[in-house]
């Protein structure tokens, strides 16, 4: 396994030992990992290789069997104004479909005390200021994931946790989030992200955690984790020993 430069910086994610059981079925088996500020740390896996189960726990949706999932040194739960600490994004918008997508990021605005102003900042930023006051049934794939962006950049958190962010977007908007999230790293945050798009995620972020039945396989810079490979997805695929044309 690849080792991270030390001189990155302080993590602000820290997965220590996390192994999850559901019954005598194990998701995850002593997962650890970090996140550094400034970056754009890709976690990728194959279908049921326990990424959904390991961000859920670092967003306290689940509880680990072992181990410990910080986020600035703290339990999720434990931070006092979530929303300004961490955006997340696991499920799309999880919007209402009859409310308007301005709706929807007020609600999230007026409970969280978040100012009204921020709102048209990130509808801007996602590119759906025109689709504002479309009702959230008549959103594409698409339009739906930069709703659920969005209400994640919303607080303007130190950092992003973002389940599959470019599905459904067309080429242009996924460049624009790639962009989106490049500059949001470099501007001191940190951005963890899980995707399957091999080709995708190979443009847009700086270090890689892989994780397959549970386990990561390695991690580390994107050079140091392609540098035996001709690309990621080649990579990917000889590290999970999936061969072409597998489902996964």
């Amino acid at each position: 396994m690849h080792t991270k430069n030390s001189s990155i910086g302080v993590e602000s994610i820290v997965v220590n030992n996390v192994t999850k059981k559901y019954g005598t079925k194990i998701a995850v088996e002593n997962v650890s990992f970090t996140a550094h500020p400034g970056r754009v740390t890709g976690f990728l896996g194959p279908n049921g290789a326990g990424k959904s189960t390991t961000l859920r726990i670092l967003l306290g949706l689940d509880r680990p069997t072992s181990g410990t999932a910080l986020i600035e040194g703290k339990a999720f739960v434990e931070h006092s104004q979530p929303l300004r600490s961490v955006g997340a994004m696991l499920d799309g918008a999880a919007a209402v479909p009859e409310r308007r997508g301005i709706d929807h990021l007020k609600w999230i605005a007026e409970s969280n005390r978040i100012p009204k102003e921020r709102i048209v900042e990130v509808l801007e930023m996602v590119g759906l200021s025109n689709a504002a006051k479309t009702r959230v049934k008549k959103y594409s794939l698409g339009m739906k994931q930069r709703l659920g962006l969005a209400a994640a950049l919303l607080g303007e958190p130190r950092i992003l946790i973002l389940d599959e962010p470019v599905n459904g977007l067309d080429p242009e908007g996924i460049r624009s989030v790639r962009r989106l999230l490049q500059n949001y790293a470099r501007n001191g945050n940190t951005v963890l992200l899980s995707s399957h798009l091999m080709d995708e995620t190979s443009k847009i972020v700086d270090d890689i955690v892989i994780i397959n039945r549970g386990k990561i396989i390695d991690s580390g810079s994107l050079e140091a984790v392609v540098a035996d490979y001709d690309s990621l997805e080649e990579a990917f695929f000889a590290l999970t020993g999936i061969k072409t044309g597998e489902s996964w």
